[in-house]
């Protein structure tokens, strides 16, 4: 199960986060700082694929922005390596090249996007199209 999914950029400051169990605030800001050293602190050529107390992490690395996503042990790492990509990818196509600015100012979104994704800690979309198809009927809308 995915626990948590966050983007920060490489001065590890959070562009967005999203925790599919409960996680208090106060332990948030210490769990997102956690995650970010250990995956800001690997080397390209080092594994995508971190243990973190009793989670597993996968992360990537897309120009400016690092996405890391926290499952539990039941969860298959290569499968949410191919969701990250997916994910990078959708917002490729709906932002025409993504940026950290696009992420900054358009968040809400971007959580459209990961909401159609993951609900309650599962991939439930792949389907590129299906994953836009609300925010193409929301763009319809607010043009006309």
């Amino acid at each position: 199960m995915i626990t948590f999914f966050l983007m920060v950029n490489r001065q590890g400051q959070t562009r967005l986060s999203r925790y599919y169990q409960p996680v208090k605030m106060s332990r948030r800001a210490a769990l997102e700082a956690d995650v970010v050293r250990e995956c800001l602190s690997r080397h390209k050529d080092q594994c995508s694929f971190v243990e973190y107390k009793d989670l597993k992490v996968v992360f990537r690395q897309y120009a400016a922005l690092y996405i890391a996503v926290g499952v539990t042990d039941d969860e298959n790492e290569l499968s949410i390596y191919e969701l990250v990509q997916n994910f990078v990818e959708v917002l490729d196509k709906y932002f025409s090249r993504v940026s950290e600015l696009d992420i900054m100012f358009n968040v809400d979104r971007v959580h459209i996007i990961l909401d159609e994704m993951i609900q309650n800690g599962r991939i439930v979309e792949t389907n590129k199209s299906n994953i836009l198809a609300p925010l193409v009927a929301l763009d319809k809308m607010s043009d006309g």
